[in-house]
């Protein structure tokens, strides 16, 4: 079996990751290729080198000086990524050795090309329906024989798309051989994008709140919310420790309490929930998107954000509450539901067994 994974272009597919998009990626390119399956990678400028990947990229990108002065001209980095899946698009057509294009990126262009590339194209969701990438599904779909397969990383995501087109789900994995357990501690954990969506200043009171010291880990994703509604937060209780690989993360996770999951957006999957666990540590979390998917009750503490409330203060008072309960859970029930429901080998599993029904006849 050959599979082609086309990665998104927006940040390279390498540790420390930008986010679970990428995460899920590598991790399951090594392990395809740890079940001896053939796999070809386009990624981004700046991917791990042991994944061998073939360069996202239009090289050379020539515009003359008559196109760069049309009134419509984009930003280029936006043509550059569009053109760059462009042309593996058209670099597939002409491919007779491929079985399955499994598409992990962001854009539209695999979508609405799919039809024209020999093999089956399967493409995960990993967001919420967006306004590039709904219409392009629903106009491809409308295409006879175009071949297009989708799965979702969470129930949740997938209803959020089954208006669209019919959607499996494929949850995420952690490497559970990497995420391993720790002993605990008194500090709480927060990890992820530092960006609105994710909330971090919402975990910075919360902690705040139960008297808890909280460290928080991640990508400055945007530098102006960071300066405005993070900076003026931390001190000796709240400390920025930084983009940690997996090591550090799971260093950090390890030595904590608790782990605080903040988001202010229907969380697709959320990986940090299952990094957490693995590390056997429990986790309180606002139950938005699939996070209710990966905790459980002898795993963590779902806290309801109320739409009705005018600000944040309810919620955090539901977070800083909830910190002492979780506190009290089996941090072997974490690790055990980690194992069993969120590791990256039954991640692979899932998605061979898709392939496998996309090319009948094919062993992997």
């Amino acid at each position: 079996m050959h599979i082609v994974i086309l990665a998104a272009a927006r940040h390279p597919i390498a540790e420390p990751f930008a986010g679970g998009l990428e995460s899920l990626t590598w991790h399951l390119v090594h392990g395809l290729r740890g079940r001896g399956v053939d796999v070809t990678v386009f990624a981004g400028e700046g991917s791990d080198p042991a994944l061998d990947a073939r360069m996202l990229g239009t090289s050379p990108l020539r515009l003359s000086d008559a196109a760069r002065a049309d009134v419509s001209m984009v930003p280029e980095s936006w043509l550059r990524e569009h053109h760059a899946y462009l042309q593996v698009m058209l670099h597939l057509q002409r491919r007779d050795d491929v079985d399955v294009v499994h598409n992990n990126s962001l854009h539209h262009l695999p979508v609405a090309m799919a039809g024209s590339v020999p093999s089956a194209v399967l493409t995960t969701l990993h967001t919420p329906p967006t306004p590039w990438l709904e219409p392009a599904i629903a106009i491809a779909r409308s295409v006879p024989g175009a071949g297009l397969h989708h799965v979702a990383v969470s129930e949740h995501t997938a209803a959020a798309w089954r208006h669209v087109t019919e959607v499996d789900v494929v949850p995420n994995g952690v490497d559970v051989r990497r995420w391993t357990p720790g002993p605990g501690g008194p500090d709480l954990a927060w990890a992820g994008r530092i960006v609105p969506e994710k909330a971090p200043h919402l975990a910075i009171a919360a902690a705040r709140a139960a008297g808890r010291r909280l460290r928080l880990a991640g990508p400055v994703g945007d530098p102006a919310y960071f300066a405005s509604h993070v900076a003026p937060l931390l001190g000796p209780d709240a400390e920025y420790v930084g983009h940690l690989g997996t090591a550090g993360l799971a260093a950090l996770f390890g030595s904590s309490a608790v782990t605080l999951v903040t988001p202010a957006w229907e969380e697709p999957y959320g990986l940090v929930a299952a990094e957490s666990l693995a590390c056997g540590t429990p986790v309180v979390a606002i139950a938005r998107g699939g996070l209710p998917e990966v905790l459980d009750a002898a795993t963590g503490v779902l806290v309801d954000p109320d739409p009705d409330a005018p600000d944040d203060d309810a919620l955090v008072a539901g977070l800083a509450a909830a910190v002492g309960a979780a506190g009290l859970l089996d941090r072997g029930a974490c690790r055990d539901r980690a194992v069993r429901e969120c590791s990256v080998d039954r991640m692979v599993s899932e998605y061979l067994a898709h392939y496998e029904v996309l090319t009948p006849g094919l062993v992997a």
